[in-house]
């Protein structure tokens, strides 16, 4: 057990290669080490001694005592020292001031060894636990990769080397097969702080996934010359993403695209199948709607700015392409505007002008 015996340099060493396996800050370690002498002496001496332990941070020499009130009658020889006694340590020391007795180097034995372990180790998986919460939590918003480690009434651990990560059954792609060994990216959106560590929540089916993948195999978009404006996702079905250049002269659809299509199919690809329709961003909502329903032709668009809302006219040819299967391109289109969309055809149109006058 720690004590003055102990072989001082051996101690710095114990505590830089704790320090240094553990990814923690070596002042932890120490501290952790003074409660854990601190805890053993009380299991010597007594439990209602005021222990003091210090630990000299250049050398590692251990200083342990306890600390005394200096009384005129003292009651309690475990809390309290006569003004004489406590002159015999320190020649200067007064009524009513602390003073700290030294005590002798004692070997606390195998319970109070266990007990000062059980410290160390759990201020050391504490500060562990700390720094992982610390470390995920400047990852929210980034696509983290890691294995598949086991699947749980289908959600999916994922072993990100330094923690684990869950995939909830929902925030998965419909209809993808993901099998234990495989290698796996997703969206972090949520890190929780939790007792047994940090709880890190990934997505497969967050619309920021689809967007980061873009960042990660379009370099305008990761040097910040094309920005995406907004996404919307119906996962392994279909996607809608705005995209805009600072750059006049550069293209922003065509630079997502890429040569041959190869940019956005290694997106598709990550997104199992999923189609996507890459649009050029516009400031005017009416301009974006005609962008967003395409290919459909749009005749006419009333929009309503105070209520969020725009009214597309589209003649009957087109209005199954607007619409899109079980309404999902406008769906999409509502969603990536923020705007609620009304379609109407030529005679709709008519009909609803002709009864409000």
């Amino acid at each position: 057990m720690l004590n003055n015996r102990v072989d001082t340099v051996e101690l710095i060493r114990i505590v830089d290669a704790v320090a240094n396996e553990k990814s923690i800050d070596k002042e932890l370690v120490l501290t952790s080490m003074e409660e854990a002498i601190e805890k053993a002496a009380r299991t010597r001496y007594g439990q209602e001694n005021n222990i003091y332990v210090s630990i000299n941070r250049a050398n590692g020499q251990i200083e342990l005592g306890r600390r005394l009130k200096v009384v005129e009658n003292p009651a309690n020889s475990q809390n309290e020292i006569s003004l004489k006694d406590a002159q015999k340590i320190k020649s200067d020391i007064a009524l009513d001031q602390e003073i700290l007795e030294p005590l002798p180097p004692v070997d606390f034995g195998r319970i109070a060894a266990q007990a000062a372990k059980q410290v160390i180790t759990t201020k050391v998986r504490d500060a562990e636990r700390e720094k992982q919460f610390n470390d995920f939590k400047d990852k929210i918003g980034e696509v983290l990769s890691g294995i598949v480690k086991r699947i749980e009434f289908g959600n999916i651990i994922v072993d990100l080397q330094k923690a684990e990560s869950i995939i909830k059954r929902d925030e998965l792609i419909p209809r993808e097969n993901i099998k234990v060994g495989d290698r796996i990216k997703a969206y972090c959106y949520e890190v929780k702080k939790e007792a047994k560590g940090p709880q890190i929540f990934l997505s497969r089916a967050h619309p920021q996934f689809m967007a980061k993948l873009f960042k990660l195999e379009v370099p305008e978009i990761y040097e910040g010359t094309i920005e995406i404006k907004s996404v919307a996702r119906d996962p392994g079905s279909r996607a809608k993403i705005c995209v805009t250049s600072k750059d006049k002269s550069i293209d922003p659809v065509g630079a997502c695209v890429g040569m041959r299509g190869s940019r956005v199919q290694a997106v598709v690809n990550e997104l199992q199948g999923e189609k996507i329709d890459i649009i050029h961003w516009s400031e005017d909502p009416a301009t974006l709607v005609i962008n967003a329903l395409a290919p459909a032709e749009v005749q006419k668009v009333v929009l309503d700015e105070a209520t969020k809302r725009i009214e597309v006219v589209i003649d009957e040819n087109n209005l199954s392409k607007a619409i899109g299967r079980r309404g999902q391109n406008v769906r999409l289109a509502s969603k990536l505007m923020n705007y609620e969309i009304d379609i109407l055809t030529d005679q709709e149109e008519t009909e609803k002008r002709q009864s409000e006058f």
